[in-house]
């Protein structure tokens, strides 16, 4: 029996290939389709029809047997590569992953699709398939030079690798395979047999000739080998051509593990060989191409919650020492210190990930959307090496459908609209990354209509989401598409026009700690900016004081720090504005948004941070200094609070409460409302 991670590594494995299929597939232009392209699809879903029947999805290797040999006629020029087999190949792509969750879940699998693919791709087949024949060629854009139709003499040597079955691998089906391209006679050679006081029942000793007359090319004898390749000595040498090869230097192959094994087959053999010799040529090439490993995301989420709370207790230690004021305890305590955020900054780089792989996401839905709508839409990525944290990773994969979505219905016209308008046939969704200090800015951009500032302007009068009267700035109107049921959609279709989404948009990015900002040109098109913290675990912060109450406000959105006189409040007729190099910049006043009882000083200080595209002050008693901060949740109970997106354990055990800048500029919107903490 196989152990159960054995077959998670499958699951993980297949996971990898799926995308790459869907990736491939999507970038595929059937007109330019290349050989590399054709033959890593079918190399894909190869691998995963082998996995799959080693690890006991039948399913899942019978219904991908039916998408490799229709593969197998394009790699062979048979066929050519059109859009409606790329359809099928990815309604193919999502029926696998639809049996592998059905199988690892145990849950039943929809009816009908399965056999309309294979239906499909049957059809596809006969219809586009040339015959083989001696006097057809091949065709299409992975045809050989020369009459590949012709019956061809293959040598074969293999000689496998002396732990092949305990991988759980077979010579038999493989010999059997080889048998299937084609005539196939096989010698095998017993002389590396050791005596029998040295043998080892569970080693391979046997080796193979075989002389193989097929039509099948190079690559289909090479994909026999494909989980056997580590390790094993495989030569494959053309000898000729039984009708008249032509003169064109025949292929050889020949390999010693130039190309590492599936993951399964790896994990196979780890669990096996316990007590194998680790010196031996294939652990240790094994151990060498061993770089990466997989950790269950909840594993990471308990390490980083642990280093939160060694930061914490640090942080505690640190005040403690200084209080004691002994010299022995300084130097090991400011060692701890050191060596505590060294594993901080290790532990969150961890957590770091490119956020290419979630733009790789958004190709398939471009690609489905385009068809759907009848448009022609290519997606562009640039920063994709760009890392964010997992956990805001995770988070933005939502806002960005919707905000894609938008930009292909609302944003990009149709083909002739664009031609009527001199513009390129196929329109462009640009998703861009960029590092901005402690932020990450994530970019929308289309090349579509843009924003028709009047249309929104009176879109919403009539919705009565404004007054009639009111002056507002482009910025502000633009801004008014983030209101509640707002929508230009002139019909409600699959993709919008409901006028629920972009609302929502805004307030994930603000839960996230982000902001969101448009720009757009009348037939330009539209840019929607995010701009995102690098983490939600770990941040630093600037401590704060009102009363006696702290808070902490994210050091990525503080500018500078100005003082309030007393005076000069009175100066401004109760207007919260504080003049700042000429500047007027309005403020919030804590002690007033909070109601503290506390004694007013003469002199307060005005914390200036960077809201959206606005600087606003946050006026407090005092200024503490940067904090490290380990953000906790503030629980379920209060889950319906504006204004603190957090909280954190000081090293005297007070908690401090982290300010929601955005929660607090909505709160100040609304002067009458009490401050919600809970429902």
């Amino acid at each position: 029996m196989l152990p159960p991670n054995a077959i998670n590594t499958f699951l993980q494995e297949a996971e990898d290939l799926l995308t790459q299929i869907e990736e491939t597939a999507v970038d595929l232009h059937p007109q330019d389709a290349s050989s590399d392209d054709i033959n890593t699809l079918f190399r894909a879903f190869h691998t995963i029809k082998g996995s799959g029947a080693m690890f006991g999805f039948s399913a899942v290797a019978n219904f991908t047997h039916h998408v490799e040999t229709t593969l197998d006629l394009v790699r062979d020029g048979r066929m050519a590569m059109t859009q409606p087999l790329l359809d099928l190949i990815l309604a193919a792509k999502d029926h696998i992953k639809v049996l592998l969750e059905a199988m690892a879940t145990e849950t039943d699998v929809p009816a009908g699709e399965e056999q309309r693919i294979i239906s499909a791709l049957v059809a596809l087949s006969s219809a586009g398939a040339v015959p083989r024949s001696g006097s057809v060629e091949a065709v299409g854009p992975d045809a050989p030079q020369g009459n590949t139709e012709q019956l061809q003499a293959w040598k074969i040597q293999f000689r496998p690798n002396a732990d092949l079955m305990q991988s759980g691998m077979s010579p038999v089906p493989l010999l059997n395979e080889l048998r299937r391209l084609g005539d196939c006679e096989v010698t095998g050679h017993a002389g590396a047999i050791p005596t029998l006081e040295a043998i080892q029942p569970e080693d391979c000793y046997l080796w193979w000739d075989i002389m193989l007359t097929t039509t099948s090319n190079l690559d289909a004898i090479k994909d026999v080998f494909i989980f056997v390749e580590d390790g094993s000595d495989i030569k494959i040498e053309q000898i000729g051509a039984s009708q008249g090869a032509g003169t064109n230097e025949p292929p050889v192959f020949e390999t010693h593990s130039e190309r590492p094994e599936p993951a399964v087959v790896q994990q196979i053999r780890g669990t096996n060989e316990g007590a194998l010799n680790t010196t031996s040529s294939t652990a240790k090439k094994t151990a060498h191409k061993d770089s990466t490993v997989r950790v269950p995301a909840e594993k990471l989420d308990r390490l980083v919650n642990l280093v939160g709370e060694l930061v914490m207790n640090q942080s505690r230690l640190t005040q403690a020492a200084s209080r004691l004021d002994a010299p022995d305890l300084a130097e090991p305590v400011e060692e701890i210190e050191r060596l505590v955020a060294e594993l901080r900054d290790n532990v969150l780089g961890i957590r770091m990930m490119p956020i290419g792989t979630t733009f790789t996401r958004f190709k398939r839905l471009v690609h489905d959307l385009s068809a759907e709508l009848g448009k022609e839409i290519d997606l562009v990525t640039n920063g994709a090496e760009t890392e964010l944290d997992k956990t805001v990773l995770d988070q933005l994969a939502d806002p960005l459908v919707h905000l894609i979505r938008n930009s292909i219905d609302h944003g990009i016209e149709p083909v002739q609209e664009r031609l009527q308008s001199q513009k390129p046939r196929r329109g462009e969704v640009q998703l861009s990354a960029v590092h901005t200090g402690s932020n990450v800015v994530v970019s929308i951009r289309d090349n579509g209509r843009g924003l028709d500032k009047n249309r929104i302007l009176a879109k919403a009068v009539s919705k009565r989401l404004i007054q009639p009267d009111v002056s507002l700035s482009e910025k502000e109107i633009f801004n008014l598409i983030f209101l509640p049921g707002f929508s230009t959609a002139e019909q409600i279709t699959n993709v919008s026009g409901r006028g629920v989404g972009m609302d929502v948009v805004k307030r994930k990015i603000e839960s996230l700690r982000g902001s969101i900002s448009i720009e757009s040109e009348l037939q330009k098109g539209t840019t929607i900016s995010l701009t995102l913290p690098l983490t939600l675990a770990i941040i630093d912060g600037l401590l704060v004081e009102v009363g006696s109450d702290q808070y902490i406000v994210p050091m990525s959105l503080v500018a500078e720090n100005v003082e309030l006189h007393r005076s000069e409040r009175l100066r401004k007729n109760g207007r919260n504005v504080v003049t700042v190099r000429g500047e007027l910049i309005p403020y919030i006043h804590l002690r007033e948004t909070f109601r503290s009882q506390a004694k007013q000083a003469d002199i307060e200080k005005v914390v200036i941070v960077q809201h959206q595209d606005q600087r606003v002050g946050l006026v407090v008693d005092r200024v503490l200094g940067s904090h490290q901060t380990v953000i906790q949740s503030l629980g379920s109970f209060y889950g319906n609070v504006d204004l603190f997106s957090g909280a954190t354990i000081m090293g005297d055990g007070r908690v401090a409460l982290i300010l929601d800048l955005a929660g607090l500029v909505r709160f100040v919107d609304r002067p009458n409302d009490d401050i919600r903490l809970a429902s």
